[in-house]
């Protein structure tokens, strides 16, 4: 037996979590490596900018102290101006030089003698007051700024020079490199751990909803899709729970007319195998009997063909295999056959069926197939009309569109299930009691009539009662107008 424990688990490069995670750590090391350059190349010329600024604020103060502070204040704050900046101070003047170094960290400051002396000659050349110079040695370690202005006290005039290392000291570097240290890893510590929060807040809800999807492949419509707190999640959950709803309705129609279908074939193939039993056995030799079983045969054949006729029907809308001829007719008068079509269920089963017609109104469409959607619309309120077995059928005219209503006053259909009507195998859960044959097709077959006439259609019902099923085309003139309107115009262009 193979031995698995040595097997590695295998990262998902692909995934979502670990693209998110290795994004973002990436994106902390680019942070810390820019935040590194910066110290190295651009903390010396920052440092020596911002010296360079001090000096000269430094060396305005040295010279308001001058001026107005007696001599040994001066002094005392001249020390401790140049201790606490790490500077050199000179003044001459006409009794002396007055020397204050605060440069303890500088190797050698023999140098300085000759920076002076290289400043005063800039100074007495330049026609401003003061004047600067840096200089730089080998390496950075020796670089430094010097400066030298005039400064006047009681009308004696001085010359004050400052000499500033421009390199920060030891100890700040290496206080600044461990600060950089620690600041990398509180960085790198922090965006892993926010980058594996957010890799697997983002990840887990879309996991969520592929479990679940798996889940309803396999049949199982109860499943709930949880889109988690985000927006797009959200809305693809709400599709897919909406799907998962569609798909357990449709299923359930499917085995619905399964059981429907097997049900009304069953029950004509046994009569016609019934009759043709009897016609063999018993009414063979009586020409009356014989033709009346036969007759019996010749029915339920036909109820059979009209089954396979809707299945057919259904198919070729789906498929847009139909065959349209399209002609300019009179709605209201095509509505009128319907309607007297169904007349004979008033007298065999007490149908009060009610034709309110408008004035002629002419469309151009397909007229058999037309009066197909009619006649599903009266089939479907005699089916569902209860115990009232009333239907309204009418006919309105408008300016330029006439609509077609059928209206019964029976079940309803629960607003849950309105959206549905339109569907294949779609049966209101409301009861009725006349156990009236259909495979579920006829409003689905009325759906795609109407779809490839570009005609408005709908219906309106509340549960307990009654619906109205509806649709409306844009109305045409009457062929005959268009006719008599040409001839009008030949004879009118003859003379």
């Amino acid at each position: 037996m193979a031995d698995h424990t040595g097997e590695k688990t295998r990262v998902d490069t692909s995934s979502i979590k670990t693209t998110t995670l290795l994004s973002f750590v990436l994106f902390a090391l680019f942070l810390v490596m820019v935040l590194w350059g910066l110290s190295n190349f651009f903390l010396s010329r920052y440092y020596e900018r911002a010296r360079t600024q001090e000096v000269i604020r430094t060396a305005d103060a040295l010279e308001v102290q001058f001026r107005q502070a007696p001599h040994e204040d001066f002094d005392s704050y001249a020390v401790q101006t140049a201790g606490t900046n790490g500077i050199y101070i000179r003044i001459d003047s006409p009794d002396g030089s007055l020397i204050y170094d605060g440069t303890s960290t500088v190797k050698d400051t023999g140098a300085f003698g000759n920076d002076i002396a290289r400043i005063r000659r800039k100074l007495e050349s330049s026609a401003s007051g003061n004047v600067t110079e840096t200089v730089r040695e080998g390496s950075s370690n020796n670089s430094r700024l010097i400066y030298a202005a005039h400064i006047s006290s009681s009308g004696v005039v001085s010359t004050l020079y400052i000499i500033a290392p421009l390199y920060p000291d030891r100890v700040t570097v290496r206080i600044l490199t461990n600060m950089l240290i620690y600041i990398s890893f509180i960085v790198l510590s922090v965006s892993i751990f926010l980058a594996y929060i957010l890799a697997n807040r983002l990840s887990s809800p879309i996991e969520n909803l592929t479990a679940s999807a798996k889940e309803l492949s396999n049949g199982n419509y109860n499943v709930r899709f949880d889109g988690a707190s985000f927006t797009e999640t959200k809305e693809l959950a709400k599709a897919l729970n909406k799907a998962s709803y569609e798909m357990e309705k449709t299923d359930f129609y499917q085995r619905e007319i399964i059981a429907n279908v097997s049900h009304d074939l069953k029950t004509p193939l046994t009569m016609i195998r019934s009759y043709a039993e009897k016609i063999i056995d018993i009414s063979g030799d009586n020409p009356e009997k014989r033709n009346a079983d036969l007759g019996v045969i010749i029915s339920e054949t036909e109820r059979l063909n009209r089954m396979v006729g809707d299945m057919l029907s259904v198919s070729n809308l789906q498929s847009n295999n139909v065959e349209m001829h399209m002609e300019t007719f009179d709605l209201a008068a095509a509505a009128k056959e319907v309607y007297e079509s169904f007349l004979v269920l008033s007298s065999s089963q007490g149908f009060d069926i009610r034709f309110h017609p408008c004035k002629p109104s002419y469309i151009v469409g397909d007229r058999s197939r037309i009066m197909q959607v009619m006649t599903n619309f009266v089939s479907n309120a005699v089916k569902y009309s209860g115990d009232s077995k009333f239907i309204d059928i009418k006919l309105t005219k408008g300016s330029r569109k006439v609509a077609f209503h059928c209206i019964d006053h029976g079940v309803g259909i629960p607003s849950d299930e309105i959206s549905h009507v339109w569907d294949k195998y779609y049966r209101t859960s409301a009861n009725h009691e006349r156990g009236i044959e259909g495979t579920g097709l006829g409003l689905a077959i009325a759906k795609g009539i109407l779809n490839l006439h570009s005609a408005r259609y709908g219906v309106e019902s509340e549960e307990g009662k009654g619906s109205d099923f509806w649709f409306e085309m844009e109305t045409v003139r009457k062929p005959a107008e268009k006719k008599d309107r040409k001839e009008k115009k030949d004879r009118k262009d003859k003379k």
